[in-house]
Order: C-alpha cells, then structure tokens, then sequence
C-alpha cells in the first residue's frame, strides 16, 4: 500500500526504446529539464609501449574513453509538440477571442477581442523572461528557481546546441524549446479565460496589470506544484524515488493527477474569474436590460476552433507521440460530443428547444471536463464525465449562478469551475482499473500499478481545494491591488457606451 500511494504522484508510463506496452505513457504531468549536451570527463591518452601488447588489454581503455552519446530527440516527437503548440495558439486567438467575443454585447466585441490578444502577447513574453524558470526548474514545493531566466542556457551558440526537456519515458527526450512553447500557450490561455467572467466592463490597463500579478502569483505555483518533478531518468530505486519526490511540486508529490490542466488551468482561472464578478461587481442593467450574445454564429466558430485545438491541449500533455496521446486524442473526441449531446437534451427538454448556444457550451463544458482526465481513464469513463459535464455544467450556469448572485458574464465559473471539478475528482475514479483506468506508472519496478479509487478521489479532492483557494485568495489580492493603482471599472457612462469605443476608440461593425 504504501508504495502504491507513494507512486501515485508519478506521470507516464515508464517504457524503455525497446519495450513494448499497451501502453507507452500514462499520465502528463510536464517534465522537468535535462541539458541536451552530457560533459565527457576528459580520458588520458593509452600510451603503447610494446608493439605486441594483446589487443585485449587495449579493449577496456578503448570503452573508458568513449563519450557518454547526448540524448537525441526523435523527430516524430518533436513535429507532434511543435503541432500540438501551434493547435493551442488557435484555440486561444482565434478560438477564446471569437467564442467570448460572439458572447458579449456588440459594442464590446472588439474589447473583448482585444484583451484576449493582448493576455496572450503579455503572458507570452513574462513566460520567457521569468515565468517558464519559476514554473518548471528545482526550487521549493510551490516556485521553482531563476536558472531558466531569459531562457538562459538552453541554447548554446558556440555549438548551436539545444538543450532537452524530459518527457515520460525514460531515456526520451524533446526539445526543451517545444516544451517551453507548448507550455507558454497554456499560460497565456488560463489567463485569458479569466476575462470572460468581467468582460464589458473593466478597463484595459487594469486587465492588463491584473494579468500580470495573477500569472506571476497564482498559474505560476499552481503549474509548479501541479506538474513539476524531476523526470523518468532521476527515478532508478526506492531511494531515488524518495529524493524525486521531495524534489517535486507539492501536490505532484502527493500524488495528484492532472494530465492537462484541470487543476492548473480551468479552476484557477475560474475561481479567479468568480473573485473578480464579486469584486468588480455587476454590470449596469444586470437584470433588468437584455445582455444577449450579439453572434451566435461567431461564437460558433469560437467553440469549434476550441474543440479542434483542445486535440493539441489534451494530446499534446502526452509530450509523445505514441498510445497514451491518441487515448487522451479519441478520450477529447468522445467526451466533448457526449457533453453536447446531454446539454443540448437536457435543455430541449426544460426548455422546450434545443439552442445553439446550449450546444456549444455543452462541447466547452466536455472538452473542460476531460482535460484532467483525459490520458488517465478509458473511453467509457470518457463517455459518462463528458455525459455528466453536460447535466452539471448546465446547472452551473443556471442554477448555482442564481444561488451565488454574482454577474459572471459568460459564465466562466459554470463551465470552467464546475467543468474542472468534476472533471478532478472523476479522474480519481475511473484511472482505476476496475473501470477501465490507465491506472499509473511504477517507475522503481518499470511497470503499471492501479489505485485505489478512495484513495485517489481524496487526493483529488486535496488537488481542488488547493486549486481554489490559492488562486481565490491570490485573486482578490490582485484585484485590490490594481484598484488602488488604476481603478478596476470603467465609468457608468463609459459602460453605457461601450468599451469597444470608450477604452479603444473603434467600433466592430461600421453600418
């Protein structure tokens, strides 16, 4: 028992170039850095003083002396990474930007079109200059260190050498730029998803300032603490396992599964957005004018830019391509459309017709679900948290809206924060084996392990809370923050206008 609850904070499957497995990986927590180039101690030259010396004598210096080879990144990982990173930067210019922006009235279309585009240019570069370092190099349980700042060190120009990033297998690498560009688009969207929850009224520098403080003090930690460990290669016995583990992010080591991003992403961001409805407070006629989306139709196309690049969110946290990035593949495929199919019946049935917009926020409400999930459990467990996102996340953004009384304007904590609760603790349930689970990898004894659905839910539950409280508390700070810097809302009458012209000075539609 105690090594199976000691192995549960592990990732991917352990496999070796050789083996073979039903499955290659198991669970993607983001792997820790390697350097690509291995430094050769130097080796004194053999001296042969006798011509007849046997050539047996030389054999042993001639092994001494040859270089430890670099690791060398397979090419068909590297092309998945690259293509993974390019899927999310469309799910969040354009994919957010169109879904939020269809969402909101028409005179704040462009506004909320902008401040998507200007988090994900913002969070973009902080991720270069300090936040990659802080989130995913050694420090404590909750902030890694400084030695990644500006990149630094990974690429070598004397050699244009690139470093590597460890993956989930052992003895298999990518790129460390892969990883750092794959994980700067989770960044940037987390904090993007945040807006949707204030949008038609907040000003753009304090979007902007929030952004800033919130990334630095909230998704930074939760990334580390979520998804930060060693990699594969530092874990050899139970001794080494020990030393990895203390290493690790805090709930890493307790053994928390998050395959991409249900903790990290969607509950931080939605928690956040929820503080901040709160805070900021309602809009102007909350209630009593109609807020209606001004474009179904874009917000449409948003969702399915959504679903299409959430193949390279969910897929791509394998960080190979090989079996446990097609389970998280057809496991995103199948829970979204059965979260749009429930939705979708669910409200034909309260409301007599099926909506357009009940139908893409039922898919939103699936791909959220299955993020945590979605390289951890079987298709049938795929299936029934899609199935149950669609019923409970319609509930969110109805019923438990009503019961909170807070203006989330597209409903950000409905979909996201209950989305990814589920989602966690479903994780906990269905990895076992029993129903069909990935279950974990032992990386002591190279083989799989199930859990113990109990067990699992709790530690889940732990992932959640933390989640949640981190980020509400580092939120309301933030918010605070920016309002005695540069005020939090626009005025009444900029509101009534409309910030597309009041905070930028264009109109989305000239007519």
């Amino acid at each position: 028992m105690k090594k199976l609850i000691a192995s549960l904070g592990l990732a991917l499957a352990l496999l070796s170039p050789g083996m073979t497995l039903a499955q290659d990986a198991a669970a993607p927590a983001p792997a820790a850095v390697e350097e690509a180039v291995v430094e050769t101690p130097a080796v004194e030259a053999v001296v042969v003083e006798e011509a007849a010396a046997p050539a047996a004598e030389a054999a042993p210096a001639a092994e001494e002396a040859a270089p430890v080879a670099a690791p060398t990144p397979n090419k068909g990982d590297t092309t998945w990474m690259l293509t993974a990173t390019v899927l999310v930067i469309m799910m969040s210019i354009p994919g957010l930007a169109l879904f939020y922006g269809g969402l909101v009235r028409s005179k704040n279309m462009l506004s909320v079109l902008m401040q998507v585009f200007a988090i994900f240019a913002l969070i973009s570069v902080l991720w270069v200059v300090y936040g990659y370092s802080l989130a995913f190099t050694p420090g404590n349980a909750f902030f890694g260190g400084f030695d990644r700042v500006l990149l630094n060190g990974i690429f070598d120009p004397t050699t244009n050498g690139v470093a590597n990033a460890a993956t989930f297998s052992k003895g298999v690498y990518i790129p460390e730029f892969a990883f750092v560009a794959f994980q700067a688009t989770f960044a940037a969207i987390t904090v993007a998803l945040i807006v949707g929850a204030f949008a038609e009224r907040m000003k753009f520098s304090a979007v902007l300032l929030f952004s800033t403080l919130w990334f630095t003090f909230a998704y930074i930690p939760m990334a580390h603490m979520v998804w930060f460990w060693p990699g594969p290669d530092a874990i050899t016995d139970q001794a080494a396992y020990d030393a990895a583990m203390a290493s690790s992010g805090y709930l890493f080591a307790k053994g928390a599964l998050d395959f991409a991003g249900g903790t990290v992403v969607h509950i931080n961001a939605a928690i956040a957005g929820l503080v901040g409805a709160f805070v900021i407070g309602k809009r102007v006629g909350y209630g009593k004018e109609p807020m209606t989306p001004h474009s179904l139709t874009m917000t449409m196309i948003g969702a399915s830019l959504l679903w299409v690049g959430w193949f390279g969110f969910n897929a791509g946290s394998a960080l190979e391509a090989g079996g446990t990035a097609t389970l998280a593949f057809v496991n995103t495929l199948a829970a979204t459309a059965a979260a749009t199919l429930t939705w979708m019946l669910a409200e034909w049935m309260i409301k007599g017709k099926p909506s357009m917009l009940g139908a893409v926020s039922g898919a939103v409400a699936g791909l959220v679900a299955i993020t945590p999930a979605c390289g951890w459990v079987g298709v049938g467990g795929a299936l029934i948290i899609g199935a149950l996102a669609g019923v409970i996340c319609l509930w969110g953004v109805n019923g438990l809206k009503k019961l909170l009384g807070a203006d989330d304007a597209l409903d950000v904590f409905g979909i996201h924060g209950i989305g990814g609760i589920l989602g966690a603790l479903l994780t906990g349930v269905f990895n076992s084996w029993s129903l069909g689970g990935a279950g974990i990898p032992d990386y002591i004894n190279n083989t799989f392990v199930t859990t113990e659905i109990g067990t699992q839910l709790w530690i889940q539950a732990q992932a959640v809370g933390v989640a949640l409280l981190w980020s509400g508390v580092v939120a309301f700070i933030c918010y605070k923050v920016v309002d005695l810097i540069v005020g939090l809302r626009v005025p009444e009458e900029s509101e009534r206008e409309g910030l597309d012209v009041t905070q930028h000075g264009e109109r989305a539609y000239s007519m």
